[in-house]
């Protein structure tokens, strides 16, 4: 584990390199990126937030981690292996063949942030696949050493908790999954995020200057392996989990899959099946609450204004009503 080093976000921000060794899926030496906001001077730090991201996606969105110092709680982010400021030349982005293999970069991740804020109560948020990795890390953590340790609450931004499609079209899928995941597992199928990404940057009808070469805007590449150890994660998911924690799952009220781009793109979801998250939902297990959004991007805190506001506010709310932050911020 190398020392903290400036951050590509600028002043203000640090990281830190978690060397994680071979990869069990042979593309090299493998690291995950501890991201850290600074707290500033006067910052009242009572807790602690780990952030995870999405697939084609990594930490950049500073305005989130101003919000929780707001409310009282320091921000790390962790980008997985192969993800953002830790994928290294000829690895393929964000790809595994076990969602598991994730815990070791969580695990890790979760102890920097406990050495940095000791005995602060730790807030897990997630957002699209990193709402469907977290979960299952800790539910396995919860199995393997009793508890979570410190992390106090789980907040989920719109979750991958399922395919799209009908439960008729899912099967096949996931049968041809688990053959061609073992014979091809590197093949690349389309990524299918033409229209997501300009939406949200700068460059096309966005607000939003993030990295195009750690968050491409025609999105990773999917591949078989990759996609498999996703539906396998969403099966165990489907069985029944307990992250031993309270949970908050917010999601936009309607997707939108249309093929071009139109104003009804910036006011939905329009990469996953908002319906998945709702019935899902109860399978964290104990306190779970879903917050449903008017306007809603797919990343709900990269949403338009008013419906960014909302989820900000909720999120705020939500942490009053558990006891981990207070203050107040307008995202």
């Amino acid at each position: 584990m190398s020392g903290w080093v400036p951050d590509v976000l600028g002043e203000g921000y640090e990281q830190q390199v978690l060397e994680l060794g071979p990869d069990p899926d042979g593309e090299g030496e493998v690291a995950a990126v501890v991201v850290r906001r600074t707290p500033r001077e006067g910052e009242d730090v009572r807790g602690a937030v780990l952030y995870v991201h999405g697939f084609t996606d990594y930490f950049f969105q500073t305005d989130l981690a101003d919000f929780f110092a707001g409310h009282g709680l320091a921000f790390l982010a962790v980008d997985l292996r192969k993800s953002g400021r830790a994928r290294r030349e000829g690895q393929t982005a964000h790809y595994t063949t076990d969602l598991a293999r994730h815990d070791e970069e969580l695990d890790a991740a979760l102890a920097v942030v406990a050495e940095q804020h000791p005995g602060l109560p730790v807030v897990v948020l997630a957002h699209s696949t990193g709402g469907l990795v977290t979960p299952l890390w800790l539910d396995r953590r919860r199995r393997r050493l009793g508890d979570v340790g410190p992390v106090a609450g789980l907040v989920l931004n719109s979750p991958w908790f399922d395919l799209q499609g009908t439960d008729l079209q899912r099967g096949p899928v996931t049968q041809a999954l688990r053959l061609l995941s073992k014979v091809r597992p590197l093949q690349e199928l389309t990524a299918g995020l033409s229209i997501y990404g300009p939406s949200l940057h700068t460059s096309g009808t966005g607000e939003w200057d993030f990295d195009p070469a750690m968050k491409p805007l025609e999105g990773c590449p999917v591949t078989w392996g990759w996609l498999n150890a996703v539906r396998r994660g969403q099966a165990r998911l489907h069985r029944g989990l307990d992250v031993g924690v309270p949970s908050l799952v917010l999601r936009s009220r309607r997707s939108d899959f249309s093929s071009s781009y139109s104003e009804a793109s910036d006011r939905a979801d329009i990469v996953l099946d908002v319906e998945h998250m709702s019935r899902w939902a109860g399978c964290l297990g104990g306190e779970v609450e879903v917050a449903v959004l008017d306007d809603a991007r797919h990343d709900v805190f990269l949403s338009l204004p008013t419906p960014r506001a909302a989820a900000y506010d909720r999120v705020g709310r939500w942490l009053r009503e558990h006891g981990l932050g207070e203050g107040s911020f307008t995202g």
